[in-house]
């Protein structure tokens, strides 16, 4: 099932959210389990829901500052600290995109990054697939962070703390942020001598994922929906949500939730103005959404019908006997196939514990294979089963197999940074 999804959408035979539908259902059905897809798939649904319910007024609150012109200014000093320069974009977006990723959510970080970079991005002309590329790689190293989800997993399953698992990789994280910024100049270089050759395209496309028009012009007249008026009280809004995202004082939907009614009330007090700005964004949030949902159908059926336990237990009995003294290179190595083929929590609570367990035979300590279960990070934010996935795409308005077939490679790259960097401190013994 899970190849056939990833040739279909490699490939460009179907789009990203028809295969998530289709695939699933077709293989449950040729399994057997046709009386089960409808409780299966609705549990997929309840358990992908939220991330749903966050992108969607994230969509509507992001969208709606920009919309007011909130933006405007931000994009106006990042025009003028890159110069232009296509190098200096792409590095100052792999730099900010590490630095937004320490709250360690996902879908929060590529809705911020995107946010204020794609329009520069594409007012530039930088091929399409880059800043996804180097936002993921991004939070895909920042992600080991202990609040974020594979580490937080690993240490209450294997009852470790930071101090074991955490710490230790630090070296390696930064090793592996720095080949991100290395990355980065590299695609930032080869777009520079692409561009430099054809020239600045005559009509850049300003319009951002969200809908609304960022105005590059600091002398322009304002558009009609912009608020120079309130823009200090949606400033103050903004500064506030992100306090309350970084704090976890409420859930990441509720937030949003609150702050888009607040925003759009304030912002456009007619219930008139108030429709036009909601059918704004629509498009965008249905495409997004959308194809959120479509992925808890595959996920729902995927460990309803017991694929993903099966896969888990049928890997782990293929490691040799002998192969045991090398568990930690083994974990390393498995976390890359297994987190981008079932998900996080079939990995670090399946599969994990048992390798730990079988380790220990072996003397070797469980925070030693906590560590290496992180390795494969980098190749796992490029997952299907990842939601987080399809609010980056489906905001830098890029196909999911092209952004696969683009990123890939520099993500088994990071992987393999992190794993050398950390095996020559010692803190994952493998050679």
């Amino acid at each position: 099932m899970i190849v056939v999804f990833m040739a279909l959408i490699m490939t460009e035979r179907l789009t990203a959210m028809i295969a998530l539908i289709i695939v699933p259902i077709v293989f449950a059905l040729i399994g057997g389990f046709g009386t089960d897809i409808g409780p299966m798939v609705i549990s997929g649904l309840r358990a992908i829901a939220p991330t749903g319910v966050l992108t969607l007024f994230a969509i509507l609150y992001f969208g709606l500052m920009i919309d007011v012109g909130l933006f405007d200014a931000l994009v106006r000093l990042i025009i003028r600290l890159s110069k232009g320069d296509p190098v200096r974009l792409v590095v100052g977006s792999a730099a900010m995109a590490l630095i937004v990723s320490l709250d360690g959510d996902g879908s929060t970080t590529f809705l911020l990054c995107v946010t204020a970079l794609l329009p520069l991005h594409r007012y530039l002309g930088i091929n399409p697939l880059i800043l996804p590329c180097v936002i993921g790689l991004s939070n895909s190293v920042m992600n080991i962070a202990p609040w974020g989800g594979p580490t937080a997993r690993v240490m209450s399953v294997l009852h470790l703390d930071a101090s074991q698992v955490f710490l230790p990789l630090v070296p390696g994280m930064t090793m592996a942020s720095l080949a991100v910024l290395g990355i980065a100049y590299y695609l930032g270089r080869k777009e520079r001598a692409r561009l430099s050759k054809i020239g600045k395209p005559e009509a850049p496309d300003h319009v951002s994922a969200f809908g609304g028009d960022v105005d590059f012009s600091s002398t322009d007249l304002p558009a009609p929906e912009r608020r120079p008026a309130l823009m200090i009280f949606n400033l103050v809004l903004t500064v506030a949500l992100l306090v309350c995202l970084v704090g976890g004082w409420l859930p990441l939907p509720v937030l949003f939730m609150a702050a888009f009614a607040i925003a759009i009330t304030v912002n456009f007090p007619k219930q008139k103005d108030q429709k036009e700005r909601i059918a704004a964004h629509a498009g965008s949030a249905v495409s997004v959404v959308g194809i959120i949902f479509a992925a808890g159908v595959f996920t729902g059926i995927l460990s309803g019908t017991k694929m993903m336990d099966a896969i888990a237990q049928s890997v782990v009995h293929m490691v040799p006997a002998p192969a045991a003294g090398h568990l930690p290179l083994i974990t390393a190595l498995l976390s890359a196939p297994f987190t981008f083929f079932i998900s996080n929590d079939a990995f670090y609570f399946g599969i994990v514990p048992i390798l730990a367990e079988t380790a220990k035979t072996y003397g070797i300590a469980p925070e030693i294979i906590a560590r290496a279960s992180l390795v494969g990070q980098p190749v796992h934010f490029l997952s299907p089963l990842l939601a987080a996935n399809y609010v980056l795409i489906g905001l830098a308005g890029v196909e999911f197999g092209a952004h696969q077939r683009f990123t890939m490679k520099w993500s088994f790259l990071l992987m393999l940074v992190l794993l050398v960097a950390s095996a020559l401190v010692g803190v994952i013994p493998v050679f």
